[in-house]
């Protein structure tokens, strides 16, 4: 109880000093720090022409609008592209990044708060006779509250605090990025095998076809009724078709392989698919004004992001030449012995500051790294959003593309069909000759694969769209200063 008596005045001395101390080293440290001019986009503000833009229309949105569970609709594609996000190791690895440069940013923001600390040390000296008498001095001292603070008044720490922030923020965000591109791969790789998948199962139906042919031919050639010339040829179709189905199910099983892989986890239990034709919702996404856009892509965001640490470190480097002024001080107890250790009160404060005067060009050298560095990153910066402005041209032209040829592929399928019923009717009339009945099946084969590619490929570009927009993964959150 004495003990606590003694000391109890320090603490109410500290508790009134010190938070004015912080407010006001706060507000020194934060007034500094200036926000970086925000470069011109580096694209024009229209996409190009004739594109299939989309039309203002209830079905016509954003892409930062659309959630990927409303984009894709198949459920199937849905429980692999969660399993994804939660087992992929990629997206582990940009998790991991993102929880060290949260933890920077602490260690960075720890650094405009004063430090205290509390210390005991028990001291004894002994002298020659000569000049102290021989007598060995003791000292026992208790230091309740050692003070340990840079007054930030040029904003070095807080540049430095800023450029921690902005780093971690350009690391969530290309977590972010990771994160759809992950969604993105997972959606075409499921899409290219189940493509995969159909074409598999048409041509076993045609290589059993082919083999029923084969032996109809050769039974026909016994009883005089085909040529060699015929057999050869039924039997080069049908072995044709046997290396097309092995070819087929070997990309089958690299297609599952890759898909595997991408979600980290076994693809089994999963729930049944829809069509290819309906995998998707029919929202028509709108690419909108490209200097709003572009803005919205996690990887533009983060690459903001890095800018803005690179001009703080400028800023922390260019305060680097004026002077530190460092506060250190303790409030605590001290005597000879513990005997009388509450009754002396001791105290010291030492302000100092610290003038760079000549080293060689050092700070000079860090200044014009930090300018470099920064000029390196407007870069990346403006080549960040002419990549983004290509991608998103690019898919637009896409979708214009491949939803004519999609048509055109569709009505050429139905055409060929027409065809080989009428050639199947001319053919057991004996109209026609064989060979003419196998070209035309022929065609109507390409006719299927060529409407199976196509629809792949606008399912790819659909895809591949919704990323270069942005996507609607999550909304985009902000950090306070406080707590990141």
């Amino acid at each position: 109880m004495v003990f606590i008596e003694s000391i109890r005045p320090y603490f109410r001395w500290i508790g009134k000093c010190l938070p004015l101390a912080i407010s006001l080293g706060c507000l020194v440290s934060c007034a500094s720090v200036q926000p970086p001019p925000n470069p011109p986009m580096p694209v024009t503000q229209a996409w190009p022409a004739n594109l299939n833009l989309a039309s203002p229309e209830a079905s016509s949105k954003l892409a930062a609008q659309v959630h990927w569970r409303s984009y894709f609709i198949d459920p199937r594609l849905q429980a692999l592209i969660e399993s994804s996000l939660k087992n992929n190791r990629d997206l582990r690895m940009a998790v991991a990044r993102v929880q060290e440069a949260r933890a920077q940013y602490q260690v960075a923001l720890a650094d405009e708060w004063p430090t205290l600390t509390a210390n005991t040390n028990y001291a004894i000296n002994s002298t020659p006779a000569n000049v102290s008498g021989g007598v060995p001095s003791k000292s026992l001292a208790v230091n309740l509250a050692a003070l340990s603070y840079e007054v930030d008044f040029w904003g070095r720490i807080a540049s430095l605090s800023e450029s921690a922030k902005s780093s971690y923020l350009a690391t969530d965000e290309a977590r972010r990025n990771t994160e759809l591109a992950l969604i993105a791969e997972v959606a075409n790789a499921y899409f290219n095998l189940r493509q995969l998948e159909e074409m598999q199962d048409f041509t076993a139906t045609i290589t059993a076809s082919r083999e029923v042919s084969y032996e109809l031919v050769l039974q026909a050639q016994k009883l005089g009724g085909s040529y060699d010339f015929e057999v050869e040829q039924q039997r080069g179709l049908m072995e044709t078709a046997k290396g097309q189905l092995a070819s087929l199910d070997h990309q089958v099983k690299m297609a599952q392989n890759l898909l595997n892989f991408l979600v980290g986890d076994a693809t089994q239990n999963l729930p049944s698919g829809i069509p290819l034709s309906q995998a998707l919702s029919g929202v028509l996404l709108s690419p909108g004004v490209p200097s709003e856009v572009l803005l919205m892509r996690p990887d533009v965001m983060a690459a903001e992001h890095r800018l803005v640490a690179a001009h703080a470190d400028i800023q922390a480097a260019r305060a680097a030449f004026f002077p530190k002024v460092s506060l250190t001080g303790a409030l605590g107890l001290a005597s000879p012995g513990l005997a009388g250790l509450f009754s002396g009160r001791a105290w010291s404060f030492a302000p100092a500051m610290t003038l760079p005067i000549f080293d060689r060009g050092r700070l000079q050298a860090n200044l014009d790294i930090a300018e470099a560095r920064k000029n390196g990153v407007v870069a990346d910066y403006e080549k960040t959003i002419q990549q983004a402005f290509r991608e998103v041209s690019d898919q637009l032209s896409a979708r214009s593309s491949l939803e004519r040829q999609l048509h055109a592929a569709v009505q050429n399928e139905a055409a060929q069909r027409r065809r080989l019923r009428v050639t199947q009717g001319r053919y057991k009339a004996g109209l026609i000759a064989f060979p003419e009945y196998l070209e035309v099946e022929r065609e109507n084969l390409q006719a299927l694969q060529n409407t199976a590619q196509v629809r792949h490929a606008q399912l790819e570009a659909a895809t591949l769209l919704y990323k270069a927009l942005g996507g609607g993964v999550e909304p985009a959150t902000s950090v306070s200063l406080a707590s990141p």
